[in-house]
């Protein structure tokens, strides 16, 4: 797989390596070795930027499903469905599915993150505003940058990342509250769970760069977190009401758009990234996601936007800009 970009600089690239099955059989196993890079290139742009688009649209296709479907039962269908197309995939491909020495205490945690991240986020959805959570839930980045500082080597915060992260989230937050009507009961319960699914977002990027799941291909790290999350999902639905909200088939459509599209592909991408990119800067591409909603909701919902939306499109912008500034430069 051809790369592009500059290594990391000041010192040698450091190599991550994947175990790749020889087939479907087994047999001798191969290794890809990538490089890390410093910072975001063109490539990295465009494919976090489309994976923004999609978590945008991605909030469409969820409001018409939870018309059917309690939500986070809802949330567990996806996960169950999600691991089983994963571990086809990965069959399919002949990698290997297993259980990497030194890496199960990682992939559980991994699984947790993700399964308390949909469950706080569904659950503030029901407890205060869309709007209010929404902002609170893509703080993530900043909380990210934060633990990344401490926790992972060469991702310091520097004074101008800083200024890149403050502009950025600025720029989310004119576009969402300033479109709110004020419709639904704002609960600072609701806040704090929103706030909890934040971090545990971050948590699972930590986990994907900081532990052992490192050197494990992206189907298996995506793998861990919805064979984890599924169980967990299910179980805790029975505490959000009845499961099923009489569904018809768009209902379902719409679930299985998001097995295979949004959890199959577009997590297994992030993780990829992830693996590659600096955390904070993956992360950062996250602050999209809420201006390019915005922008659905205007094509397909038919909801005016105004100057705020530009002035947030500037202030994020910016904030790609400073974030992803050689380390050289900073």
């Amino acid at each position: 797989m051809a790369e592009s970009g500059a290594p990391r600089q000041g010192k040698a690239a450091r190599p991550l390596t994947w175990r790749v099955g020889a087939g479907l059989g087994g047999g001798e196993q191969g290794r890809q070795v990538l490089a890390e890079k410093d910072r975001i290139d063109a490539f990295g742009a465009v494919a976090l930027t489309g994976f923004a688009l999609l978590l945008a649209f991605n909030q469409v296709v969820i409001k018409v499903v939870n018309e059917g479907l309690q939500p986070v039962f809802f949330a567990g269908l996806r996960s169950l469905g999600g691991a089983f197309c994963i571990y086809l995939w990965m069959r399919a491909r002949g990698l290997a599915v297993e259980i990497a020495p030194g890496t199960w205490r990682a992939g559980l945690l991994m699984g947790l993150f993700f399964s308390a991240e949909f469950i706080c986020l569904f659950w503030a959805l029901d407890l205060t505003t869309v709007t209010r959570t929404s902002v609170i839930f893509y703080t993530m980045p900043v909380w990210l940058a934060l633990m990344a500082h401490f926790l992972l080597p060469g991702e310091q915060i520097t004074p101008v990342k800083a200024v890149g992260l403050a502009l950025a989230f600025v720029g989310v937050t004119i576009a969402i509250v300033s479109r709110g009507d004020g419709h639904g009961e704002v609960s600072l319960v609701g806040d704090v769970v929103a706030l909890l699914a934040a971090f545990a977002w971050a948590g699972i990027a930590i986990v994907a760069r900081g532990s052992a799941l490192k050197a494990v291909r992206p189907e298996m790290q995506l793998l861990w977190q919805l064979t984890v999350s599924a169980p967990v999902l299910l179980i805790a639905a029975l505490a959000f009401g009845p499961l099923l909200r009489e569904p018809e088939w768009i209902h379902w459509a719409g679930l299985g758009f998001q097995i295979l599209v949004v959890v199959s592909a577009g997590f297994a991408l992030w993780l990829w990234l992830l693996s590659i990119y600096p955390a904070a800067s993956v992360a950062a591409f996250s602050f999209l996601s809420p201006i390019f909603g915005v922008a659905f909701d205007w094509l397909l919902l038919d909801e005016p936007v105004g100057w705020q939306i530009l002035v947030a499109l500037a202030l994020v912008c910016a904030g790609l800009v400073l974030i992803n500034r050689p380390r050289q430069a900073d």
